[in-house]
């Protein structure tokens, strides 16, 4: 879209809000979409982000401080290192200064910042601060109010109200954050894990466990860099712009607009240019009791997304429709993808994580592209690569109320073929093999090197094809299994029978070399969850096949009918792997059984074997696991409803709210001892536990199937899905107790 359509469809956007005006309003927030920070939170707070899924800024306690800002696969390649999101030039920031001392630069004290609150709306996607600031014997009470726009994707808004107690001059700063390179960085596309930790203590850094709210993996998932090659601002039209690019990589732009109080004249306006900010610096005289309000917007694009875009003329244009339209817009889009939601009658508590992890899942999504979704988000940890996170926890999470916010992550894996293909010729297998860590620009392979023997790690070609065939079986798309997925199919199946060997004494086919989910056991042969994922990849190609009008490789199916899955027939439950395996290293996991039971893979089973599988489950964590990874816990909950069991279910939900969450917005961790935050995955499990564990569904060839009996905890009276898309229509599932208080799946079609 060229700017001047879009400048005109702002002004467009403008002219309906103000026609909607005399709609009515929505009732105040439900509570479970709201989070209020405290001045109790200030030593442990974790920061949140706002985001639209194209860019973030990351929240901080004041709502005025310099924070980083990420956009999408947007990422540094300086040789030497492994890609990486490159922080964009901080937009968020303002700070004030009443005359004894500015306020980003004022310790955080409950005295100081006085009647301290902060709320992180999720159905407006608005974070609101208020305090009265009161130092050096002058107190302003202050209010900020922050979005990044979901409406007008390159757009987002950041206002500070002020109201002195006091008459006289005040300074205020409006700077775009230049960052600078981070230091250390160290040589991750080549250094080894030993070699990598003795450089992070060297550096007078280390890995260990933090105490909240210090992120524990900073040494090693540092951001990457956006170097600023022009900036300029105009101090009478009160702007600010500069072109950047990422370190060998891709050109971005950004552009701020002011806007000022009316009726005030500000004494001096000055632009700030340094090598680490460019600013308008503000004199003016205010006057006590009065409300004066200040608003910087904010415009970006970047190469491949509005890189014809004039953002300086989408930012003026943003001023001029002014922010209480563009927020009204933006709440307005919000308040449509809340029309799908998963609504709890009886625990208020799981109600607010839910709402929580859809917000993080929803504020990550785009629209219309083919970018994945980065394992932690819009924030650089993780170094924003795309694992089978994006496909197995976040794809499936979407799918059921967001299938077109889902379509991208499979989009992603058509789009990146190609280095597929060339990473099978060079590890000498057939079709392709896509990587443990891809880039989401380009997909090439970036695992760090201390982690390359992930390369074993092959499960996450089967868990592609499965993702790609379960938004098949969603939208009924036939032109789009087609054109886009028959390939990825295509390509996946031919690596598998290229990969498996044939075992002539058992008549078997094996997977041997491979890197099991629980990633410590590295270079096992037979990983049941690998040989299962890898047989329904395989069958599902056979089935697109007949689809697509293609010919399937005869040799699929019967190495998917003859796919050896390891089984104690003693104790009649599956092993993770080979006997010649033991089973005795301590990991956070312990076993990977239950990924057996997760939703996208489903092995078929007696339900004796799968409670046997589940009860070993349990066991193993116990007696090998240590500060469990919750991508597996989230799982037990799903485990335990499709034995049946809701009891049991509900305590592994409750048991997920605990540790994982970080206050004072529930940001989930990768474990709860460690702070590897903004984890989307665990979110996305969470979600799973509700939409396939709780009601028994499966996407399955013939329809969205109740494969198992819903269940419900004691005291839950209801779980509904609303505003599910499946095949073209539109539902409310819901499950409730029947008069016999046993649970009940009800569907209702909607319009």
């Amino acid at each position: 879209m060229k700017s001047g359509r879009l400048l005109a469809t702002l002004f467009r956007v403008a002219l309906c809000v103000v026609a909607a005006a005399a709609a009515p309003v929505l009732a105040a927030t439900d509570p479970s979409f709201q989070f209020t920070a405290t001045a109790r939170d200030f030593g442990s707070y974790f920061p949140s982000y706002l985001a639209n899924g194209y860019f973030s800024t990351m929240t901080s306690p004041r709502g005025t401080e310099p924070n980083a800002a990420y956009m999408v696969a947007f990422m540094d390649y300086k040789p030497g290192d492994i890609s990486r999101p490159a922080a964009i030039p901080g937009w968020s920031e303002i700070d004030y200064n009443p005359g004894g001392g500015w306020l980003n630069r004022t310790r955080l004290d409950a005295g100081i910042f006085r009647d301290y609150a902060q709320t992180l709306d999720m159905h407006d996607a608005t974070l609101s601060t208020r305090y009265r600031f009161a130092y050096a014997n002058k107190a302003s009470d202050i209010e900020v109010t922050t979005f990044v726009s979901q409406a007008s994707p390159h757009l987002a808004a950041t206002r500070i109200a002020i109201t002195p107690q006091f008459d006289g001059p005040v300074q205020l700063s409006f700077p775009i954050r230049l960052w600078s390179e981070h230091q250390p960085r160290f040589p991750i596309a080549s250094m080894g894990g030993e070699e990598m930790i003795a450089a992070v203590i060297a550096s007078g850094q280390n890995l260990d466990n933090k105490p909240v709210p210090t992120p524990d993996r900073a040494p090693v998932w540092y951001p990457g860099h956006t170097q600023v090659l022009s900036s300029g601002g105009d101090s009478k039209a009160l702007t600010l712009q500069l072109k950047g690019k990422a370190q060998h990589g891709l050109g971005m732009a950004e552009a701020a607009a002011v806007g000022l109080p009316p009726g005030l004249s500000p004494d001096t306006v000055k632009l700030e240019r340094t090598p680490t900010k460019l600013s308008l610096e503000i004199t003016a005289t205010l006057h006590k009791g009065q409300r004066y309000v200040f608003t910087k917007y904010l415009a970006l694009s970047r190469d491949g997304w509005g890189d014809d875009e004039d953002v300086l003329a989408l930012a003026t244009a943003a001023r001029t429709t002014g922010f209480d339209r563009l927020l009204a817009d933006h709440q307005a889009a919000w308040h449509r993808l809340w029309q799908s939601d998963i609504v709890i009658d009886g625990n208020p508590a799981v109600q607010k994580a839910v709402h929580s992890d859809l917000y993080y899942l929803l504020s990550n999504s785009t629209v219309g592209t083919a970018w994945p979704m980065g394992a932690c988000a819009l924030t650089p940890n993780y170094a924003g690569h795309a694992f089978w996170d994006s496909d197995s926890w976040v794809f499936p999470a979407l799918l059921l109320l967001h299938p077109d916010r889902a379509k991208p992550i499979v989009m992603f894996r058509g789009r990146t073929t190609e280095p597929a293909r060339a990473r099978a010729r060079q590890h000498g297998v057939a079709g392709t093999m896509y990587p443990w860590e891809a880039d989401p620009q380009t997909g090439v392979d970036v695992t760090p090197h201390f982690a390359y023997e992930v390369y074993r790690e092959v499960h996450v070609n089967a868990d592609i094809a499965i993702a790609q065939w379960q938004y098949y079986l969603a939208t009924g798309d036939r032109d789009w299994l087609k054109t886009h997925a028959w390939p990825v199919l295509q390509g996946i199946a031919t690596f598998w029978t290229s990969r498996v060997s044939y075992d002539k004494a058992h008549d078997r086919y094996q997977i041997h070399h491979v890197t099991s989910p629980d990633e410590a056991y590295n270079d096992v042969p037979n990983d049941s969850f690998t040989n299962a994922a890898a047989r329904k990849a395989l069958e599902i190609a056979v089935k697109a096949a007949r689809v697509v009008g293609a010919k399937a490789d005869p040799r699929w199916s019967e190495i998917a009918s003859k796919m050896y899955i390891p089984f104690d027939e003693a104790e009649q439950r599956h092993l993770d792997f080979d006997k010649s395996v033991p089973h005795d290293k301590i990991t956070w996991m312990g076993s990977s059984l239950v990924w057996l039971m997760y939703p996208n893979l489903d092995l078929p089973m007696s339900p004796q074997v799968r409670r046997n599988d589940f009860d070993f489950q349990l066991q193993a964590l116990k007696s090998h696991g240590d500060d469990p990874n919750e991508m597996m816990m989230v799982m037990l909950a799903v485990g335990a409803a499709e034995l049946g069991d809701g009891k049991a279910a509900g305590e592994w939900i409750d048991r997920n709210l605990v540790g994982f969450l970080k206050a004072p917005f529930n940001v989930r961790t990768e474990t709860a001892a460690n702070n590897a935050g903004y984890i989307l995955a665990t979110s996305a499990g969470f979600l799973q536990s509700m939409l396939y564990g709780l009601t028994g569904l499966r996407i399955e060839d013939d329809g969205l199937s109740e494969k198992y009996a819903p269940v419900l905890p004691p005291g839950w009276n209801g779980l509904t899905l609303k505003g599910v898309h499946f095949r073209g229509q539109r539902y409310d599932i819901r499950v409730e107790r029947g008069a016999d208080s046993k649970a009940r799946l009800v569907r209702k079609a909607l319009p």
